[in-house]
């Protein structure tokens, strides 16, 4: 399996990112010690989505963090991201396996417990589960699962998880309670005044979390 460090994953939004830019949030959030950083725009075209993973990819260069592309296989493919991730409505993961090759990271949405389970660690390597909370981030989302729901998903899934939906630096405990390998945020980083101080703050309750 193709490993992923999951701790703190941030989710850029170009609307939210859009003061100083989704490339400088991004360099910003890794270096107050986001892992990962994920590409979503659903606005844009692939050109526009290769054009900005390039940019995302040179300045994450050398930091260790690594970068995912939503959705679009044919930027992730063409940006030569680390990893891809796609939903349950995108293509199904044998398809985006073949699409992308061995050696980059395949992630997949899962909202149910069914799903959960029905993921195959031969060709997905983690799960982003949620919504924990209801978010405007992602206008259709499924119905929030709580803490206790994202618990029943994890360990039904056989593969790394990162919660997903509302999550803040005061839920980093709740989150790794409940067998999640980490946390996904978008608003909590993504248009604050200072982007790197808000990763900070969620990096320390992710270190101070007993493992």
């Amino acid at each position: 399996m193709r490993t992923i460090d999951l701790s703190l994953y941030l989710v850029l939004d170009p609307d939210l990112c859009a003061g100083i830019g989704m490339v400088e949030t991004a360099r910003a959030a890794v270096a107050g010690g986001a892992s990962v950083v994920q590409l979503r725009d659903k606005h844009a075209d692939t050109a526009l989505m290769i054009k900005t993973g390039r940019a995302l990819k040179a300045a994450l260069s050398g930091t260790g963090a690594l970068l995912v592309v939503n959705d679009d296989v044919e930027a992730a493919v063409a940006i030569g991201a680390d990893a891809l991730h796609i939903g349950q409505e995108d293509m199904d993961a044998p398809t985006a396996r073949a699409r992308i090759g061995d050696a980059m990271i395949l992630g997949l949405s899962v909202e149910t417990e069914a799903l959960a389970g029905r993921v195959d660690p031969a060709i997905v390597d983690y799960a982003g589960i949620g919504p924990v909370f209801a978010t405007s981030t992602k206008a259709d989302h499924k119905e929030p699962i709580g803490f206790d729901g994202l618990a029943r998903l994890v360990r039904a899934c056989p593969v790394p998880a990162v919660a997903i939906g509302g999550l803040k630096a005061a839920h980093v405990g709740n989150v790794f309670a409940a067998g999640a390998d980490g946390l996904a945020v978008v608003s909590a980083i993504c248009g604050t005044h200072d982007p790197e101080a808000a990763a900070r703050e969620i990096f320390e309750h992710i270190r101070r979390v007993p493992r």
